[in-house]
């Protein structure tokens, strides 16, 4: 149970990052790469680009990882008791059955004949 938790966890915030990232890039090439105009800066306009489209890719890959991870560990009920569709099955009752009818009307009181 601690494990689907955790799991859970991380993929909310990996999905708050990725929707971070792609709120800052812009679709044109602008977006926070158009801040650094600078061409002697280390994060440049291209690398900025660059960074964003591969944390976008590591994000996407990592919330499709974590994905099978928590459906992997999403806890199960126990194999005692079975489940509710399987008891249900079990009792209902046969539909092709002809159901008993209550017992036929008294008849009313005739007169004898003698």
């Amino acid at each position: 149970m601690t494990i689907y938790i955790l799991v859970s966890v991380l993929i909310i915030i990996a999905c708050v990052f990725q929707i971070m990232i792609v709120l800052v890039q812009n679709s044109k090439g602008g977006g926070l790469a158009s801040n650094f105009t600078s061409a002697g800066q280390s994060m440049g306009v291209r690398k900025t680009a660059d960074f964003l489209e591969k944390s976008t890719w590591t994000l996407a890959a990592a919330i499709l990882v974590l994905s099978i991870v928590a459906t992997a560990s999403i806890p199960r009920g126990t194999s005692e008791r079975e489940s509710v569709i399987r008891e249900s099955i079990e009792n209902a009752q046969d539909p092709s059955a002809i159901p008993t009818l209550p017992t036929p009307a008294p008849q009313e009181n005739k007169p004898v004949q003698q």
